[in-house]
């Protein structure tokens, strides 16, 4: 007998790889039957439809990125530290987890009543997790901040800003460098004083 939720998970999987290659639109239910070597009605007895295994893929990504980010905030003391593992695995994830990115940011998919809920609740998890690390670093010393709430917004902003670029954009300096050059903008500004 097979496990119901084991076999959904796998599809879930399989489906990610293949709708991470081909974008939502271009997958078909014959692809994801294929690479499980099932047939389509298999995969229907499962799920009802193309777009609700896309929004199973979304919201299985979605619980790897919170937890791999709930992760960094837990990894040290040391809230500087934190902020930056934070900025840099979360870029990173990002680019690893394109389903769950193309959800959150591409506008083609607007359609989907579950998109915009996923987007709400990113931004208000991801607030919320940098706020407690900036509230961490004021309570310590290491941050000087009057407003940890607009800070997090603001941080978070210049993230999404950032995301663009980093992906799509090649050039001659790799993904770290620019990230750690970023990071010190976000913690040193650049203006002398």
């Amino acid at each position: 007998m097979v496990d119901k939720e084991k076999y959904r998970e796998k599809i879930v999987l399989s489906a990610s790889k293949i709708f991470s290659r081909y974008g939502f639109k271009k997958t078909t239910m014959e692809e994801i039957a294929n690479a499980l070597n099932k047939g389509k009605s298999s995969i229907y007895y499962y799920f009802k439809s193309k777009e609700e295994i896309f929004e199973a893929v979304v919201d299985h990504e979605a619980q790897v990125l919170k937890d791999e980010l709930s992760k960094v905030i837990k990894s040290s003391d040391d809230p500087e530290l934190i902020l930056r593992r934070y900025v840099k695995i979360r870029m990173k994830l990002f680019e690893k987890l394109s389903n769950y990115y193309n959800a959150i940011f591409n506008r083609d998919l607007d359609h989907f009543d579950f998109i915009e809920k996923q987007r709400e609740k990113y931004d208000l998890m991801e607030i919320a997790l940098i706020r407690y690390v900036l509230w961490r670093g004021v309570r310590s010393g290491h941050f000087n901040l009057e407003n940890t709430g607009l800070a997090a917004l603001a941080v978070q902003t210049a993230l999404k800003g950032l995301e663009l670029p980093l992906f799509w954009e090649k050039r001659s300096y790799g993904m770290d460098a620019r990230l750690d050059a970023i990071i010190d903008i976000l913690f040193y500004g650049i203006v002398r004083k």
